[in-house]
């Protein structure tokens, strides 16, 4: 195993997948001559060369819709976008071509492609820089969507999303991207569409995923010192959802809280809640509890980001409530 930052975990599936077949390629705002916004990129411009890592204007759009085109006439794009709240302007192109052109065609066109970058807040940026997407996009057929909180499922799930035949959505974070984490020496892949489970557990199920994991994770620590034992699942896939893992995990706490930065309304979370008491309804000891970000845009303000997000403190007090115990 080696030591390293999530951004270049992300650079090693890139760069590994792109040496074996050389109709990969990056392209987007600053991934070649600036190394990328983040540094994800960092000497790829060198090794694979000026046709294969491509600057673009900041024309989301008009780049995502190069990618599409390629896409279906035998190339294999990364596109990575500066933010996903930059992507908006790309929605048409994955909404209307990309996620339906295999069904179109009746199976003759695919589009293997993954668009990729950062998602959600990242402290004091603003309203129009601090959205987090996934449930928006987990919501359109034919779309492939992950969402990963560590080098080592980065790594692995950005190689299975860039071999795979369709559309791929891959959120990543600003904050994680000097995270450091191990991963094997040897090449290693992550299937598409099965969760993981991060702390084993047997009085209460938290689920989450991306950076979110942080404040699971936290909050099992501290549950841990009352004697609350909390299994906590990183669902890594959005889309497809793990549901065996989810629902294998409330049979044996037969509590659930989920946590997620995403806004209340037609969430991850809602999708969860619905089918496990669809399917998990007589082993639930609690009503299933989540924890959302706030039903309003982010604001500036540090106070009102820290109320904004979800905390390790507020999701000790939800499990503490599943658990029927006092806070």
């Amino acid at each position: 195993m080696k030591e390293v930052q999530f951004r270049e975990a992300l650079r090693e599936a890139m760069s590994e997948e792109m040496r074996k077949d050389p109709n990969i390629i990056l392209i987007g705002e600053e991934v070649a001559e600036y190394h990328g916004a983040y540094k994800v990129s960092q000497g790829m411009l060198e090794e694979f060369g000026a046709k294969r890592v491509i600057d673009t204007p900041i024309t989301e759009l008009g780049f995502a819709s190069v990618a599409v085109g390629a896409s279906q006439n035998g190339l294999r794009p990364i596109v990575e976008f500066m933010t996903w709240n930059f992507a908006n302007l790309a929605l048409d192109q994955i909404l209307n071509t990309a996620s339906k052109m295999h069904a179109m065609s009746g199976g003759q066109i695919t589009c293997p492609i993954v668009f990729r970058g950062p998602n959600g807040s990242a402290g004091q940026l603003g309203s129009q820089h601090s959205t987090a997407y996934e449930s928006m996009y987990a919501n359109i057929p034919g779309l492939k969507v992950i969402s990963v909180s560590n080098p080592y499922d980065a790594k692995g799930l950005l190689k299975s999303a860039i071999i795979d035949n369709d559309p791929v959505i891959f959120f990543e974070s600003e904050v994680t991207y000097g995270d450091k984490g191990e991963i094997p020496e040897e090449e290693y892949y992550i299937p598409i569409g099965k969760a993981n489970i991060s702390r084993e557990g047997s009085d209460v199920t938290i689920v989450s995923f991306n950076k979110m994991m942080k404040v699971a994770l936290g909050a099992a620590e501290e549950l841990a010192k009352e004697n609350i034992s909390a299994e906590v699942i990183d669902l890594r896939t959005i889309r497809p959802l793990d549901w065996e893992t989810i629902l294998n995990s409330v049979k044996k706490t037969n509590r659930l809280v989920i946590v997620e930065e995403q806004w209340p309304f037609a969430s991850i979370s809602s999708e969860i809640a619905y089918r496990v008491q669809k399917e998990g309804f007589d082993y639930l000891d609690a009503p299933v509890r989540r924890i959302t970000s706030a039903d309003a845009p982010m604001m500036y303000a540090p106070n009102l980001v820290k109320g904004y997000l979800p905390s390790i403190e507020r999701t000790v007090n939800l499990v503490k409530e599943v658990m029927y115990m006092e806070k």
